[in-house]
């Protein structure tokens, strides 16, 4: 073993790494020195990982055949053990931060995946011309190709995960159950044979008895995944499915199983050498989803006691011995309401959500994949692994959250500040300010991730985070994320797969302020508009002549209300007198920062301040939602009250793409009748398939659209008589 461990500080004025002796006594008492010495509180935490061995012999060379945050986050870790890295990338990413971050970049085509990420050709003879000695795959992509993988083993060229051998066993949906029912893992009931068509997709879920999922045998990441509560839910599901399967995999096998109403979805982090050892690295929580992909995840999970956290454990370690497997990797499983577990699937590659694996058990996973990949051994058994704490994992979409829970959103970031001065915040990003969300690619900006000693911590963590996370040039998701985080259910553990449409039957609307909020974001209006009234005077004055007011009468208008307030400048407070009572903001913050840091009533407030017009018109994120707001002095706003209201466009004799995408086909025609709730096109945005429906029975007069077709957010696609 090692002995030594390097600490991490998760402070903002410390910011050092130092070396703890190993051993939990050795560590509890450093620990509780270096509080003394730096003035570190209890609460704050403090992360150990492993160090880089000096003594071992690395790779000269990789090179990381994906883009986005996971290569960048990739390049960190080979940048701590002196590798030297490669970048590949498409034209659209010709100016992306992990090809500025590596040391050498090679181009591989054009922006569609199919032409550059997964042209396993191109990436070949990038490995060949760059000398890269081995390849990280990231996950996505090529991270679970056995022919690439079996390619780079004809070149000599090392694949940094398992061997094409695991990869097989476990891509296909269908074998990978029957290895694991061999290894004594626990599986779902279902069809084991391949569904030949949508007929007998039907035919196999009577069989198996509704509700059934139907899947991708080759598929992930909540692609090619459809319910299916009923005969009708079947052949739809089977359609759609199968044509995600072929567009994202290229492989179009379907297979059929039982679907567990209330599961929560926990998953197993493995890790394992060439030489046999194989640990299990405590599990993840990831039953917040939507459309089978998943917005939050936290390490550990709430749910699970030590003994059902050991079975899963044990037989993910089982499956992995089973298989001859060695890497990182995830073993999926679904947990019933007493804690039965079922093999759902393994992820033969790092998933998205390691981070907060990390956090929790203090080891690098990139750099563990990386040692096993040159051969050396494990330096950890399981008694060596702990649970240190919590940690979430919010993700960042460029994603419209009222829509759906999230349509995909594209732009470039004109402002973009991420919140690693908080304590325990750590970012995986890919993007920078000034950097393009395309549609090519999928939408995600950051994997937002917040640890603390509890599960409060983090989620508190967490919510100041999201408060301080400045995102401009594209719709994102935080209000969504936000609200979760401060929903009772999940604020109490009672999550499951179905959380999403359960706690927003009517998808997600918008956070409902309390009273005591409502009167906040009132005030802090208000603060605002004097403010900025304060800056314009002294820049037209210049001069005493003419004294600034100290009161205002003011009207502050949002979501159909008209509040009257009555505002004091005294001292450094901003007194705002909303009917009976009284709200102090400190004048403190600056209008010049997207950040305002602020208190009210001594509490204090971090919200975003976007945008003023001369109208009234002030534009704050408040919470994490977007509050349109005006405020106008009392004489103002009786005069505007006067002024003609602008009529709203009818739009029912349209259909609009939701989201920005490419038409997979169009199902209608000219002169067609159709009825509330038929298909009339589907459009694929970053590789999901979206039916869109005719929202009433209409006559189709005018189709804008063809199979095809790049269409934009809110473009005309169909129009009805």
């Amino acid at each position: 073993m090692v002995k030594y461990h390097q600490v991490v500080l998760l402070f903002s004025h410390i910011g050092k790494n130092c070396c703890v002796p190993h051993g939990p006594s050795a560590k509890k008492l450093f620990t509780n020195q270096l509080r003394r010495i730096s003035g570190i509180q209890q609460h704050d935490t403090i992360y150990f990982k492993d160090p880089i061995d000096s003594s071992e012999k690395h790779f000269h060379k990789i090179l990381i055949s994906n883009r986005g945050e996971i290569a960048c986050r990739v390049i960190k870790t080979a940048k701590k053990m002196g590798i030297k890295t490669v970048a590949v990338y498409s034209t659209a990413d010709s100016n992306s931060l992990h090809v500025k971050m590596a040391d050498e970049a090679v181009c591989i085509g054009p922006p569609a995946a199919k032409e550059s990420y997964l042209d396993t050709e191109k990436i070949l003879k990038a490995v060949e011309d760059t000398g890269a000695q081995a390849v990280h795959p990231g996950y996505g992509f090529l991270s679970e190709n056995s022919q690439f993988v079996a390619e780079l083993e004809k070149r000599n060229i090392v694949f940094i995960g398992p061997s094409a051998k695991a990869i097989v066993g476990m891509g296909d949906k269908l074998e990978s159950k029957r290895l694991a029912m061999a290894a004594g893992v626990n599986t779902i009931p279902g069809f084991d044979g391949v569904i030949k068509d949508a007929d007998h997709c039907v035919s196999i879920s009577r069989d198996v008895g509704y509700p059934v999922m139907i899947k991708a045998s080759a598929g992930g990441g909540g692609k090619g995944m459809r319910i299916a509560y009923n005969d009708n839910d079947a052949r739809e599901g089977f359609k759609l499915s199968s044509q995600e399967a072929a567009s994202s995999f290229g492989d179009d096998r379907m297979l059929v199983e039982k679907f567990i109403d209330t599961p929560r979805h926990i998953e197993i982090q493995v890790l394992a050498d060439k030489h046999g050892n194989t640990i299990y690295l405590n599990e993840r929580e990831c039953s917040i989803q939507r459309r089978n992909q998943k917005v939050i995840e936290e390490a550990p999970s709430i749910f699970l006691d030590a003994a059902t956290r050991a079975k899963m454990g044990e037989q993910a370690v089982s499956l992995c011995k089973r298989l001859g497997y060695y890497s990182a990797g995830t073993v999926e499983f679904l947990v019933d309401s007493q804690k039965q577990f079922y093999f759902l699937e393994m992820n033969t590659r790092l998933q998205v959500e390691h981070p907060i694996t990390e956090s929790i058990t203090g080891i690098d996973l990139v750099h563990q994949m990386i040692r096993v990949a040159e051969g050396y051994s494990l330096k950890h058994t399981q008694s060596d692994i702990e649970i240190r704490g919590w940690s979430i994992e919010s993700r960042v979409y460029a994603e419209d959250p009222y829509k759906n829970f999230g349509l995909p959103s594209i732009g470039r970031l004109y402002k973009y500040i991420e919140p690693t001065h908080i304590p325990g915040v750590r970012c995986d990003s890919g993007v920078e300010e000034g950097s393009a969300i395309s549609v090519y690619y999928d939408p995600m900006i950051c994997k937002l991730v917040c640890s603390g000693p509890t599960r409060q911590d983090a989620i508190a963590t967490s919510l100041a985070a999201l408060d301080s996370y400045v995102i401009r040039g594209v719709t994102h998701n935080i209000p969504l994320l936000r609200d979760i985080l401060t929903e009772d259910n999940f604020t109490s553990g009672n999550i499951s797969t179905n959380y999403l449409p359960q706690t927003y039957p009517k998808g997600f609307t918008g956070r409902t302020l309390s009273v005591r909020d409502e009167k906040k974001l009132t005030a802090l209006a208000a603060a605002i508009f004097v403010k900025k009234e304060l800056r314009s005077y002294d820049l037209v004055s210049g001069k005493l002549m003419h004294p600034p007011p100290t009161k205002w009468t003011l009207v502050v208008m949002y979501q159909d209300k008209e509040i009257d307030v009555e505002v004091e400048l005294v001292g450094d407070k901003i007194k705002v007198y909303i009917n009976d009572e009284t709200l102090e903001v400190k004048n403190s913050f600056n209008l010049a920062s997207p950040l305002i840091q602020s208190e009210i009533d001594t509490e204090p407030l971090t919200s975003q301040f976007v945008s003023k017009t001369p109208a009234g018109h002030i534009h704050l994120i408040f919470e994490g939602s977007d509050y349109k707001i005006r405020v106008l002095t009392k004489d103002a706003s009786e005069l505007a009250a006067l002024l003609p209201k602008k009529q709203k466009s009818n739009v029912s004799k349209t259909l609009l793409a939701p989201m920005p995408g490419i038409v997979k086909s169009v199902t209608c025609q000219v002169g067609d009748k159709v009825y509330e709730g038929q298909e009339l096109c589907i459009i694929e945005a970053m590789k999901m398939q979206n039916s869109l429906p005719a929202t009433q029975d209409a006559v189709v007069k005018t189709i804008n659209i063809k199979a095809g077709d790049q269409v934009a957010e809110s473009e005309i696609l169909i129009e009805f008589q």
